[in-house]
């Protein structure tokens, strides 16, 4: 009798049911597409069922597939896993490291941060994009993201490294000339300048509320929102990146400071797949502790 590897096929399973089809499996593992069929095939005959419905156009996994599939997922990430963990006992963190960022957030808290990083980790080589577009990690081909206020992507582990708030604020002449509100229904008598959302949001007893506000300007920018407030032209909601040193030095100031809406979360978020990539835990430690964080309760 003809002995076997173990997991002979098994690489060449696992490609076929990631890429979709044999071919990309192929292009994937650089072998021919021939020699993946051919593998996949004993390896079927082997356990004597079926793992893939295969048909002109596509490859479909059969049911008993996709639970061998999880299995063989978890021994091969367990494997990276423990070669991953060995590399790095024995060298400083290196190669490169993929990460992105919204636009303002990235310029002015990131990025102070990560340059200190990268003095510490020289070997380490950051390529960092800052976008407000919430990128596809997978696609994109990167290791880790920073995203802030909500998740939504349920597909990437996430970390919360730190929380910031959001004030609603205007400038002292603005104030003067046009009395400060009080109540979120007087804002309807003022000039609420808005951002993408057309909405606010403000917290009333523990709830959440949005509330739909309008003013004479809209601008997806919160720096040229902010400096629409500073020119005294109406009311700014924003978070704390872009009006906190204004509001320490008295050029804006905080209004409805008691219906200021609960802390948004800012994340590390990294793919689900395989082992973490080698700098992504060392950054979220490292921002973790630089952004004077409370850990998640």
């Amino acid at each position: 009798m003809q002995s076997h590897h173990p997991w002979q096929g098994v690489a060449e399973f696992v490609a076929v049911v990631e890429a979709g089809s044999f071919t990309a499996a192929a292009g994937r593992l650089n072998i021919s597409n021939a020699q993946v069929s051919r593998q996949v095939s004993q390896l079927e005959q082997r356990l004597g069922i079926q793992l893939l419905h295969r048909t002109t156009r596509r490859v479909r996994v059969s049911e008993a597939g996709a639970r061998y599939y999880q299995q063989c997922r978890q021994l091969i990430d367990g494997f990276e896993a423990s070669e991953h963990d060995l590399t790095q006992q024995q060298s400083t963190p290196r190669g490169k490291l993929r990460l992105t960022a919204p636009i303002t957030f990235g310029e002015r808290v990131l990025m102070p941060l990560l340059i200190t990083f990268q003095q510490r980790y020289p070997q380490l080589h950051l390529d960092i994009e800052l976008s407000n577009a919430r990128l596809d990690l997978v696609d994109a081909g990167l290791d880790m993201a920073i995203r802030l206020g909500r998740l939504e992507d349920s597909r990437l582990r996430h970390r919360k490294l730190a929380s910031r708030n959001v004030y609603t604020c205007a400038s002292a002449a603005y104030l003067r000339q046009h009395g400060t509100p009080h109540s979120l229904e007087s804002l309807k008598q003022h000039n609420c300048l808005v951002g993408s959302l057309g909405y606010w949001r403000f917290s009333i007893k523990g709830q959440e509320k949005a509330l739909t506000v309008t003013g004479s300007l809209r601008c997806n920018s919160g720096i040229s929102l902010r400096d629409c407030a500073l020119n005294n032209l109406g009311i700014v909601q924003l978070p704390e990146e872009y009006v906190g040193p204004c509001l320490e030095n008295g050029t804006l100031i905080e209004i409805l400071s008691e219906y200021r809406p609960d802390s948004e979360g800012i994340w590390g978020l990294y793919p689900q797949t395989r082992w973490i990539a080698p700098g992504v835990s060392l950054i979220l430690d490292y921002l973790e502790k630089a952004l004077h964080v409370q850990p998640e309760a």
